[in-house]
């Protein structure tokens, strides 16, 4: 019979058994995006990393092969190791140890994205508070798919590089996708069913942030404006969003290093009013990111800025700024730096709202990108017009585009609603437009010797130009002025 005195005993012993196997199963440990249910990189050498017991030997063992991978702690107990994955399958156990084991269950090889930016790749399926997103219930109805993961990094503003986020993977399903970022949540849906491979998408965004604040130092180096502005270790964070290098720091450093193939980007609102850098900046951005990653030259795709309102936001008395100049400004970039392309959102903007509901548009926009030049879909349109020259005859502008094999297609008729015309005097007059197999005639009563042609090159213009693949043409204008002169109705 056992004595109060052997009962205590007894349970104190296992008390300390279950508080050592805790503590022993917590040695190894990893950023939260290695854990259950995830998606590794498909057919590359795979990252992981973490912290275990210090000059410790931490061994992974993928549930895909019989290998045993090996790497010895530092004295610190940081480990980080390689190891070849092979093409898209699973579900398999990837299991780490450095004596005590923990096992990643459900895991899957295949696509693995970043979906990066502010508010209009953050916004969820279920919509922003009386903003939704089109046909969004119904697709979060059908969602239900094991093939596509999703994890979503926490909001996280820092003065200094984190090692970690916080955030869990999800298979897809209605519960988890109504929460998820719309943009991302479409890119993926086309990319796994093109492709039948599973598809893993992180998105790392945050509303109303700052190009700058998705840069570190070094990128921000080459923009004094922006780099004084960079808070001091531990210092104050004037905007949580907003300052530079913050959200580098906090919501994309710990992702650094992860086996991609690529990413998505929707930004470009917050920098409406600075557009005289965003080329040069978003430039810098993506370069740097891929110095970062050491992977190459991986895709970048992103999206043009949607038609929008600007004055809505602007205080009385302070001059409207043409959001149009950073349309622009992301137009250069796609052929500036080599591997990337821009989606055209003409079509999918919203007057009224910085928030659209398109974003099926956009997603699927950016998945054509990839499918065609990232995956060699072969057959389909995945670039937009670009806008290639001027001619002048007499009074008509002849408009030439590139990547328009097919020519160019209106809206519903064969006419354009969004041309304006300026003579020497650099007023621009709205101007008549009609197409011809692959140009566009512009023509206005009161520009009779036109030098320069717009097309909708104001804020909250509606596209009304495509490509015969239904790609809509960006706004574009011929002239390279500094300053805006008033437009004449």
């Amino acid at each position: 019979m056992l004595t109060n005195r052997h009962l205590l005993r007894s349970g104190l012993g296992i008390i300390c058994a279950v508080a050592f196997g805790l503590t022993s199963r917590a040695e190894v440990r990893m950023p939260a995006f290695f854990s259950d249910n995830m998606v590794l990189q498909q057919n590359t050498d795979a990252k992981m990393w973490g912290t275990a017991k210090a000059s410790s030997t931490v061994t992974v063992a993928p549930g895909w092969t019989s290998e045993v991978y090996k790497t010895t702690t530092s004295k610190d107990g940081k480990w980080k190791i390689s190891f070849p994955t092979p093409a898209a399958g699973g579900p398999y156990t990837v299991t780490v140890s450095d004596g005590s084991a923990v096992t990643l269950n459900n895991v899957m090889l295949g696509e693995v994205w970043i979906c990066s930016g502010q508010s209009n790749m953050e916004m969820p399926m279920k919509g922003f508070k009386n903003q939704p997103v089109e046909g969004a219930n119904m697709a979060t109805l059908k969602s239900r798919n094991p093939d596509i993961r999703l994890f979503t990094v926490k909001r996280n503003s820092s003065t200094v590089p984190v090692d970690d986020v916080t955030g869990s993977w999800a298979e897809a399903a209605p519960e988890s996708v109504r929460n998820f970022s719309a943009t991302a949540y479409f890119f993926g849906r086309q990319i796994e069913e093109l492709l039948n491979v599973p598809v893993g998408l992180i998105v790392t965004a945050w509303g109303g942030s700052a190009c700058e604040a998705w840069m570190n130092d070094e990128m921000l180096s080459a923009f004094p404006e922006a780099a004084e502005k960079i808070p001091a270790v531990n210092g104050k964070i004037p905007s949580k969003n907003r300052t530079p290098s913050v959200l580098f720091k906090g919501m994309l450093n710990p992702l650094i290093g992860l086996a991609i193939q690529g990413v998505i980007w929707y930004q470009g609102e917050d920098n409406w009013n600075r557009a005289h850098t965003y080329t040069d900046m978003f430039s810098t951005m993506i370069k740097g990111w891929r110095n970062l990653w050491n992977q190459g030259d991986f895709p970048f795709y992103y999206c043009q800025i949607a038609p929008y309102d600007y004055a809505i936001i602007t205080e009385p008395g302070k001059e409207i700024i043409n959001s149009a100049y950073l349309r622009e400004a992301q137009a250069r970039v796609e052929h500036l730096v080599p591997n990337t392309g821009m989606a055209v959102l003409m079509d999918a903007g919203w007057a009224g709202g910085i928030h659209p509901s398109k974003k099926r548009v956009a997603g699927e926009r950016l998945a054509l990108l990839a499918l065609a030049k990232t995956y060699g879909i072969k057959g389909i349109g995945a670039e937009s017009p670009v806008y290639k020259s001027m001619e002048v005859k007499g009074d008509t502008v002849i408009v030439s585009f590139d990547r328009a094999p097919e020519w160019i297609a209106g809206k519903n008729s064969f006419e354009s609603t969004q041309f304006k015309l300026a003579g020497e005097d650099r007023v621009f007059y709205p101007a008549k437009a009609w197409i011809s197999r692959s140009k566009v005639m512009v023509k206005s009563d009161k520009v009779p010797h036109p030098v320069a042609v717009r097309y909708a090159f104001e804020n909250a213009s509606e596209g009304d130009l495509f490509s015969t693949d239904g790609l809509p043409v960006s706004s574009f204008r011929s002239d390279d002025w500094p300053d805006e002169r008033p437009i004449k109705e």
